[in-house]
């Protein structure tokens, strides 16, 4: 009813959503040199949107290129009418992403005495994103796998359509060579909380 009336009066609807996925296998280290350059690519850009937006897509695109190696996915967020109030939702989110795992960005050096590097066998990515409007993929519990292929590739059409207002990527280990242990996944778990048409709800 508040969704409907606040439309009906011409305010403008905001929606927060962060999404956490874990991958797992041998074959997934390789995800880190796409969120490297990602991370580059937003550090020399200094907030340009465009850029961001663009990197938010790769990444997208790259992980449902890795959907064999999906081992979990949750996502919370809320729906808000001031944008103000979204920007702070958003830096809490931030805070609190760049505090799980370990999480940072982190560009790779090259160093000639580095012989073997060990392979995580654990990536855990963390997207958050403000966004103008509806979109019911983002909108829902994407626990399932059909529902979080909807749900990236509805993040990759925000980008596309310009109504993005905030970017943010996290991932653990930060670099290749790092590892992110099983202990380290149950430590920092993942929240259960989802949107369901506006209303936070808790989930398990």
């Amino acid at each position: 009813m508040r969704d409907r009336f606040n439309q009906l009066s011409g305010q403008t609807r905001f929606v927060v959503s962060r999404i956490f996925m874990h991958l797992s296998g041998r074959e997934v280290a390789p995800l880190l040199g796409v969120l490297n350059q990602a991370a580059r690519e937003a550090v020399d850009s200094e907030g340009d949107m465009q850029v961001l937006g663009e990197q938010l897509a790769r990444v997208c695109e790259s992980l449902l290129e890795y959907e064999t190696f999906w081992q979990s996915a949750a996502n919370e967020g809320d729906v808000m009418w001031d944008e103000g109030e979204a920007g702070d939702y958003v830096n809490e989110l931030f805070t609190d992403s760049a505090g799980r795992y370990g999480s940072a960005i982190a560009i790779a050096s090259n160093s000639s005495e580095t012989f073997a590097i060990p392979m995580t066998r654990n990536v855990v990515v963390m997207l958050t994103v403000a966004f103008e409007g509806e979109v019911p993929e983002l909108e829902d519990s994407l626990a399932d796998i059909a529902v979080l292929r909807a749900g990236l590739k509805a993040l990759v059409n925000l980008h596309y359509r310009g109504t993005l207002r905030a970017i943010q990527i996290h991932f653990s280990p930060a670099q290749l060579g790092d590892e992110l242990t099983s202990d380290h996944l149950v430590v920092q778990k993942s929240p259960e909380r989802v949107v369901v048409k506006g209303v936070p709800n808790e989930t398990g």
